[in-house]
């Protein structure tokens, strides 16, 4: 066996967010999220794109996969006796806001809500599996959303601290490591799931969305501080999409279209958060987007300068290819676009892999910002055919992590200061960008459709073993 060139403690896990597993979706005085009145399916795509939505639930004509999601609420410690059978050092999850303030904007906390944590965390605890916990997932109070329109509301801020305050100080002394905002800078594509924000209620508009952005950007600095004020020694990080970024060819139009592609989409919500303020190049995204000067409080700016997050934790699943000069085949992704590339092989969805672009990722991201950095999603979104047996022989899963982990060793041989890896969707859970069950990405098999149909027993795939020899040898063996 080679030796591993992953650092001693390297946090090996995986990731998933309360609202696409908890299910449970009202239970204990949980209140209603925006994912909450998602339904699946093209429906859901619609909303996402920005057509008109009521945020009103209408079970009678849409599932809602979401609801059930797959009952970790009710089987968390059956899922986290998997989880550390795999060996998991890590495991990463979100809690959901509408557990803990119902509505959003109370003053006093749902008790029943922080009760499910405490034993969610305790028993990550009793394995040994070190929580890292996203503040907010994609799950903001729905009533946030229809009363406030969103993160464009400088209330939300408030909100938010409220909402911080009491999961850090209640959960502070067990859980080292935190992220603030889930993706932060997909509102490019996403503002529904992450802003609160429609069309319907200004999501279509670029100020509204670079207004909710900076509340955000408010929002997580205070977090930071008031994680840093319990315990200096938290770790406190940011949380970003990146694509790796090619220019379809050597014209120079098309490599000034990938820089400034960079600088909107891989770079500007983790200069702010990471360096602490507005980067130069914003003052040509303005121009761009039709933004005149944002309301700013006079301490907003010193705010987020002086609160800084200590890693970076982003999500990788493909690259993309710009073209801005000739007609070629446009793909799909995680939010991302772009033009097909010829040299790369796409998922079922047509997100196209690209290992060797995480090596790229990760030497871009650490030598710009010189901060550790965790990879807290990757992972293949696939069809998933079982056996008789409810086992799945998922190889095509086995291939793409392998190939994305040594890449991965070869950034740490660079010099890339890596914290660790969390897999996404590490059991199955519903789809955020579709609703489905069927755009599968775990080690273990959850028995439901995508019409809510199944036992919701959980069955360990080829990959489950895998994976597990992966953490057990650090990665000796994949590099």
């Amino acid at each position: 066996m080679t030796k591993s060139v992953f650092k001693e403690g390297f946090l090996w896990g995986g990731a998933t967010a309360a609202n696409q597993l908890e299910g449970a979706y009202q239970a204990d005085g949980k209140g209603l999220s925006v994912a909450d009145a998602m339904p699946g399916g093209k429906q859901r795509w619609s909303i996402l794109a920005g057509a008109k939505f009521d945020w009103e639930i209408d079970e009678n004509n849409y599932i809602y996969p979401n609801h059930t999601g797959i009952d970790h609420y009710h089987r968390f410690k059956e899922d986290i006796a998997l989880f550390a059978k795999m060996g998991f050092k890590c495991y990463r999850f979100s809690i959901a806001w509408s557990r803990i303030f119902p509505n959003g904007d109370e003053t006093a906390p749902n008790e029943a809500g922080l009760r499910f944590y405490d034993e969610l965390i305790d028993e990550c605890l009793k394995y040994d599996i070190e929580p890292v916990v996203t503040i907010s997932h994609y799950e903001m109070p729905l009533h946030l959303a229809k009363k406030y329109g969103g993160w464009k509301n400088r209330e939300l801020i408030a909100f938010y601290e409220n909402f911080a305050t009491v999961v850090l100080n209640r959960y502070y002394q067990k859980v080292k490591y935190w992220m603030t905002f889930n993706e932060i800078n997909s509102p490019f594509e996403l503002p529904a799931l992450s802003m609160g924000m429609v069309k319907s209620n200004g999501g279509g508009d670029w100020q509204n969305i670079f207004q909710a952005w900076h509340h955000q950007f408010v929002a997580s600095a205070k977090a930071v501080k008031i994680g840093h004020d319990l315990d200096p020694h938290l770790q406190i990080g940011c949380m970003i999409i990146y694509g790796t970024s090619y220019s379809y060819d050597a014209n120079p139009i098309n490599q000034v279209a990938t820089m400034i592609q960079n600088q909107e989409f891989n770079y500007f919500c983790a200069d702010v958060q990471v360096r602490g303020h507005y980067p130069a190049y914003v003052k040509r995204m303005f121009e761009k987007y039709n933004v005149q000067p944002l309301e700013m409080k006079a301490d907003d700016l010193a705010l987020i300068a002086a609160h800084t997050v200590d890693y970076i934790g982003f999500s990788y699943y493909m690259s993309t290819a710009i073209n801005e000069t000739t007609t070629a085949e446009k793909v799909q992704g995680n939010i991302l676009g772009g033009v097909k590339n010829p040299f790369l092989k796409a998922s079922d969805w047509g997100w196209q892999i690209d290992p060797d672009g995480l090596r790229i990722a990760l030497n871009e991201l650490y030598n710009r910002y010189e901060k550790p950095l965790f990879i807290v999603e990757n992972g293949l979104g696939a069809y998933d055919e079982v056996d008789e047996n409810f086992y799945v022989a998922d190889d095509y899963r086995i291939d793409y992590l392998r190939k994305h982990i040594k890449s991965m060793g070869q950034a740490v041989a660079d010099g890339v200061d890596l914290m660790g890896y969390t897999p996404w969707g590490c059991i199955d859970l519903v789809s955020a960008s579709t609703g489905e069950m069927s755009k599968r990405y775990g080690f273990i098999y959850v028995d439901k459709d995508d019409q809510g149909q199944g036992t919701f027993n959980r069955y360990e795939k080829k990959s489950f073993d895998w994976y597990k020899k992966v953490i057990a040898t650090n990665g000796a063996d994949l590099v």
